[in-house]
């Protein structure tokens, strides 16, 4: 199985920069960078050091359903906070099994301190194969789709 260092070299340039936001900014300015980059959430930090994590759904649930302003509320007021963080050695079977423990949608990667990535579940997705997929290829008709170029048939 890929480890995360693999899955974030695989990913295209674009998607390759970490796009962050700053703890005291307000949460109308992580979502104009969410809008301008087109992802869905940004790592938080705080002199250089990843403290949490906001996402569309942090200011649907935080923000909008308690009636509070997105131009005056600051990004650490509605952050999930602590964050789960992994590092680059983390198979994509570890970081999904993470997520699906602490219904996370996206995962920083740290490494020595340092932000070298965010995966998003749809990262993880992407390069978990049907583990089944051999199997049911071997006694049905059955066809998945693939193969991939790494080979393997995914459902």
């Amino acid at each position: 199985m890929k480890t995360v260092s693999e899955v974030l070299k695989a990913k295209d340039k674009q998607n390759q920069q970490v796009h962050t936001i700053e703890w005291d900014h307000t949460v109308f300015e992580a979502l104009v960078v969410m809008s301008s980059k087109n992802v869905g959430a940004l790592p938080v930090v705080k002199q250089g050091e990843v403290v949490g994590i906001i996402s569309e759904r942090d200011y649907a649930r935080k923000l909008i359903l308690k009636g509070l302003s997105s131009v005056t509320t600051k990004v650490h007021e509605v952050m999930s906070s602590p964050v789960i963080t992994v590092d680059a050695h983390k198979t994509v079977e570890e970081c999904m099994n993470i997520m699906t423990d602490s219904h996370l949608r996206h995962l920083p990667v740290v490494v020595d301190g340092k932000l070298l990535g965010l995966l998003s579940i749809g990262d993880l997705v992407k390069e978990a194969p049907c583990s089944t997929c051999s199997n049911i290829k071997k006694t049905t008709s059955i066809s998945c789709t693939g193969p991939w170029p790494n080979g393997v048939f995914w459902c």
